[in-house]
């Protein structure tokens, strides 16, 4: 007997920990940049499951690589050797043009909670002062394990679970961050845009400049690409599209296309002894023969043209958008596809997200008065006019 939606909304109420506001919309399947909810319904999706289904829903390409994959073999443990998993390390680096190696993990917080003991030993052995100190920056987003919880300068993230580790300083903005060096800092984390902070990016040119600052200084400068890694830039890292290289990088999101996985990649090739850090399931066959996939896909994507072109359009779009409505959008920000429409204030931006859901587009929040695009990087110019074409029509209800 199939359940139904308010059945199940109750099985989860009854049963799942209220740790999400959720929208109780039943989706059963998708394809490309659309969900189908139990109704036959449509939905575009503008948010790819956060910036996760990089390749679309329903992909018969990493379909097909996870069901082979599972048929043979799952899990072994990081005790032996994993193909799949060498080779996406060796495919990470040679796409990223990074002299780096690689950990897996199985999200971005613990992709950053890798970084942050790869910076604490890197303090530790490095110099005649132990070094421990990370700075980051206000309105970032770092995780929700107790030290990237901490990681994470905004107060409100702070609630009810301390006490938390030492070692973090909030720094207000790039150019802040030398007024809160010290004896004992050892690393800078920091996203190149903000996922939860308005989707601004950061100026190209203060990046390389603390970047080159940070280097004079034996401080290792650590970039969050949880969300603008795997192509959402329009580059394999946001990185590269700022032209720096990085001591640590994280990633997670977009890697493997649904699948949880997390890597943190550094060029400190030997921080790590044995025993120093570890995960039972990161890395094991199934996720990474799924990212192997979504990395072969998107090299396709960016190779011929296409992830260009639909970054260019999709840009536009938003573009055209903010000017029709000028008393609704303040501004559009973002790079490559992680993209943001500044509202004018909160009324006006829940309201917004309000009609496009009724609209069936599926759009984020960012801050607190940003909507948020993440689509998948495999978008159709078909999928995009119908999502922008029901965003307008949603603004006709202002």
């Amino acid at each position: 007997m199939q359940m139904t939606t308010h059945d199940l909304k109750q099985m989860d109420l009854d049963y799942t920990l209220h740790t999400y506001a959720r929208n109780y919309t039943h989706f059963v399947r998708g394809k490309g940049a659309r969900l189908f909810d139990n109704e036959g319904k449509d939905y575009i999706d503008f948010g790819a499951g956060i910036a996760v289904c990089s390749v679309g829903h329903g992909n018969e390409r990493l379909a097909n690589a996870i069901c082979q994959q599972a048929k043979e073999l799952i899990h072994t443990s990081n005790l032996y050797l994993i193909e799949p998993q060498a080779k996406l390390a060796k495919e990470l680096i040679k796409q990223s043009g990074y002299d780096m190696r690689v950990f897996f993990a199985n999200s971005g917080a613990e992709a950053n909670e890798g970084a942050i003991k790869i910076a604490r030993k890197f303090g530790e052995v490095n110099g005649e002062t132990k070094r421990y100190q990370v700075i980051t920056l206000d309105s970032s987003f770092h995780g929700r394990t107790i030290s990237t919880l901490k990681a994470t300068a905004q107060d409100k993230m702070h609630h009810y679970f301390g006490p938390f580790p030492d070692g973090f300083v909030y720094a207000k903005d790039i150019l802040d961050i030398p007024n809160k060096i010290s004896p004992v800092t050892c690393a800078v984390l920091l996203e190149l845009v903000q996922g939860e902070g308005g989707i601004t990016p950061f100026d190209k040119a203060e990046i390389q400049k603390l970047a080159k600052f940070l280097k004079e200084k034996n401080i290792l400068l650590m970039i969050d690409e949880v969300q603008t890694g795997i192509y959402r830039s329009g580059e394999l890292f946001a990185s590269n599209y700022y032209e720096i290289t990085p001591d640590v990088i994280t990633t997670a999101k977009g890697l493997a296309g649904g699948v949880p996985i997390g890597a943190v990649m550094t060029s400190l090739k030997d921080i790590f002894s044995p025993g120093d850090h570890g995960s039972t399931f990161g890395g094991n066959f199934l996720s990474t023969r799924a990212a192997l996939e979504v990395l072969e896909i998107l090299k396709e994507e960016k190779q011929s043209g296409r992830l260009e072109k639909t970054i260019s359009y999709f840009t536009q779009k938003l573009q055209n958008l903010q000017k029709s409505y000028p008393e609704i959008f303040i501004q559009e920000v973002g790079l490559g596809l992680m993209r943001g429409l500044r509202l004018k204030d909160t009324e006006s931006f829940n309201l917004f997200l309000q009609k496009t859901c009724e609209n069936r587009v599926l759009v984020l929040k960012s801050g607190k008065n940003t909507a948020r695009f993440l689509p998948t990087l495999t978008i159709s110019k078909e999928e995009i006019d119908e999502g922008f074409e029901r965003i307008n029509h949603s603004l006709k209800d202002f």
